[in-house]
């Protein structure tokens, strides 16, 4: 799925007009079946709604919907805001509609007004702005936004929260932002609902498809995109009758210093299970009983130090080199993973944990580090390799920025992962859940992209195939115990479960 700006979907809409064809009141039409349609799935004829409409198309779309709603026997009030002396024609046309419904409350909306109180358990649906807001909302509007924040109903936002902008809100104003409880975003997600300062107004938020031009959309250009199953498929490789462990690739994971071990167990063994076919784990030589114990499964080359890394002499028949989960940062590491980016010309690599740390502080280090390598920080470690920013659409910038000046793909972790490649391009994750947020987690992530590699997926491939099925063992693991018990190990133990879904929905 792409990301468009909110420029680029009103084009596409003027597209849509223009070309289906279609007249602009049933495309208001269509969007508002498919809200109300989100609406009625998810309550009964128990709950009323009062809607908050605005003077634009967006207002539109909330008329629309609660002459929908009343066709269903809902019961609905109206509120409209009078924030300009005039509608805008569609919206005219579903409010002119309304005033002939008996059954609808409609109440005109003047600044001077007091706004009228949504009664305890009415839900209220936000239909002042739409995304195509360039500036923050002030004086009549602002207050009436102050004034449903306040209030603890569930609040249900058409399109966007009103206030919020579709990308950069870096210089909005928060307390002018409609605080949703769901967001019912058309056809394509925002840009900004992938960062989390947001989170506070998007509340949970779905995609409703209202048909527009699949022409228009594919000539659309972004650097942006939402990654689904339906682009991980086709990506997911089959094995062949006649394989053997060798197809598979044998990797090097370099891994693990004194109290650090279990990194090297957990990237190890989620290598293993997600389906490489000899793995080989270079590790100080106290680790050496702990690791074979627990992964009799993988082969073990000990370092000359007992305690941290400090070398890999050969690097002979790999296929793929991982490094960095529970490494440590002792001098004699950071010179070992000097030389080893020195030695490794043409293999590819991921680059996790301390790794990256040692990166941080041997900033000239990244030009010695081979085109498309992957690197996989949470926020705080690439704020280490590339800087603070002061907010999520700011972070990135920063890091597609990055990916194009080191020619890398880089995976910022977290909710949403993002992954930024060499050309620009930057792919959010649909997968995963807060019960990821754990220890161990992104050791899981080294090994599964690890795995991949070595099994011959080309890095971008590796890193999109690997984010999503890192995400969906997690969301597995928190279907069978809970987000909050859920731990690195279970990940691991639904990697496979994660397979067979998308092979069954591949057939």
């Amino acid at each position: 799925m792409k990301i468009f700006t909110s420029g680029q979907v009103i084009e596409i809409d003027k597209y849509t007009i223009e070309n289906e064809p279609i007249a602009s009141i049933d495309l208001m039409e269509r969007a508002s079946f498919q809200i109300t349609q989100w609406i009625t799935d998810h309550y009964d004829q128990h709950h009323s709604f009062i809607v908050f409409a605005g003077p634009g198309n967006n207002g539109g779309d909330g008329l629309a919907v609660a002459r929908m709603l009343a066709e269903k026997f809902y019961r609905i009030r109206v509120v409209v805001l009078w924030i300009s002396d005039k509608l805008s024609p569609d919206a005219l046309r579903n409010y002119n509609l309304l005033k002939t419904i008996n059954s609808i409350e409609v109440t005109d909306l003047h600044e001077r007004d007091e706004v009228p109180v949504a009664e305890r358990n009415e839900i209220i649906v936000d239909a002042i702005f739409g995304s195509g807001l360039n500036r923050p909302p002030e004086g009549f509007a602002a207050r009436v936004i102050r004034f449903i924040n306040k209030l603890q109903n569930i609040k249900i936002s058409i399109d966007i929260p009103s206030g919020l902008f579709g990308e950069d809100n870096s210089k909005n104003k928060t307390e002018n932002i409609i605080k949703a409880t769901h967001t019912l975003t058309l056809q394509f997600p925002p840009l900004s609902f992938f960062f989390a300062e947001n989170e506070e107004f998007t509340g949970s938020w779905a995609v409703l498809p209202i048909g527009l031009h699949p022409d228009a959309i594919e000539q659309q250009q972004t650097f942006f995109k939402y990654i689904q199953q339906s682009d991980i498929l086709p990506i997911l490789q089959s094995r062949k009758k006649f394989s053997h462990k060798g197809t598979y690739g044998n990797v090097l994971l370099i891994a693990g210093c004194y109290g650090m071990m279990g990194a090297a167990v957990l990237a190890g063994k989620a290598c293993l299970r997600a389906g490489s076919g000899l793995v080989t784990i270079h590790l100080p030589g106290l680790g050496y009983q702990i690791v074979q114990t627990a992964l009799p499964e993988a082969v073990i080359s000990i370092d000359e130090s007992e305690l941290v890394f400090t070398g890999v002499k050969v690097l002979p028949d790999y296929k793929a080199i991982g490094i960095g989960p529970g490494l440590g940062c002792h001098t004699d590491t950071q010179k070992a993973v000097y030389n080893l980016l020195k030695k490794n010309d043409d293999l590819p690599m991921v680059i996790d944990a301390d790794g990256l740390n040692i990166l941080s502080v041997n900033k000239t280090w990244l030009d010695n580090i081979p085109p498309e390598t992957i690197l996989t920080p949470h926020p705080k470690e690439f704020e280490r390799l590339a800087g603070k920013t002061k907010s999520g659409f700011e972070r990135n910038m920063l890091l597609r920025d990055f990916a194009m000046k080191y020619k890398l793909i880089v995976i910022l972790k977290g909710a949403f992962t993002s992954i930024a490649f060499p050309d620009g391009t930057c792919s959010f994750n649909s997968t995963g859940n807060p019960g990821m947020a754990t220890a161990g987690s992104g050791d899981v992530l080294t090994g599964i992209i690890l795995s991949l590699l070595g099994q011959g997926y080309q890095p971008g491939n590796a890193a999109l195939l690997g984010v999503y099925l890192h995400g969906l063992a997690g969301d597995l693991a928190a279907e069978n115990e809970s987000q909050e018990s859920v731990i690195a190990g279970d990940i691991i133990g639904n990697i496979g479960k994660a397979y067979r879904i998308l092979h069954n929905y591949r057939g």
